[in-house]
């Protein structure tokens, strides 16, 4: 990541490099559902809210605030276990705390997997929110509408190398499709 080799790096390393990543599953790999929301949206970043050693309830609380407003989280209640909410409003924990950390790129594992079209547009329009800043985006995702109003360039993988790449206003279904079962070979990445 900006040429540097960041593979083996820590989960860590790799948020301070600027990577940040929503999971493709939000409950084995984006969530402690047992955490309240406030708690989830500190994941991976609790040293930074503790001092000497304890976490500093105040500052938590003060940002998850700010995350449930900004990311339109409901209920707006940030004791709630992240168990209590809607699938969308638990993708919506997930996206505010990757989104809301100092990123330059962004992976999106089937960012709408599983949540409501109100949650699909919101999230989406973060994305497109992030890549007008300059954001990189590298969304992966099973949902054909989704990558074609989503992105400006997309590379198609057929077992499991690149079957090509093309730009979003050159994209079709059906060339997408072909390149999906393999079917026709595009420009390779």
């Amino acid at each position: 990541m900006d040429g540097a080799e960041i593979t083996r790096r820590s989960v860590s390393e790799r948020h301070e490099a600027g990577l940040s990543h929503i999971p493709e599953d939000r409950h084995r790999r984006g969530l402690i559902l047992e955490y309240t929301v406030a708690d989830n949206l500190i994941l991976g970043v609790q040293k930074s809210f503790a001092k000497n050693g304890v976490l500093d309830r105040d500052r938590i609380m003060e940002k998850a605030a700010e995350e449930i407003s900004s990311f339109d989280i409901r209920p707006p209640n940030s004791i709630l276990e992240a168990r209590a909410l809607s699938g969308g409003n638990q993708q919506k924990i997930v996206v505010a705390r990757e989104m809301g950390r100092k990123f330059s790129v962004l992976l999106a594992s089937q960012p709408t997997r599983g949540v409501d079209v109100g949650a699909i547009e919101f999230i989406h329009q973060q994305l497109l929110d992030a890549r007008a800043q300059g954001k990189a985006i590298l969304l992966v995702s099973a949902e054909l509408n989704e990558v074609l109003a989503l992105s400006d360039r997309i590379a198609v993988m057929y077992r499991g190398k690149f079957a090509g790449v093309m730009a979003s206003p050159d994209a079709t279904e059906e060339a997408l499709g072909e390149l999906m079962i393999g079917a026709r070979k595009g420009n390779a990445a």
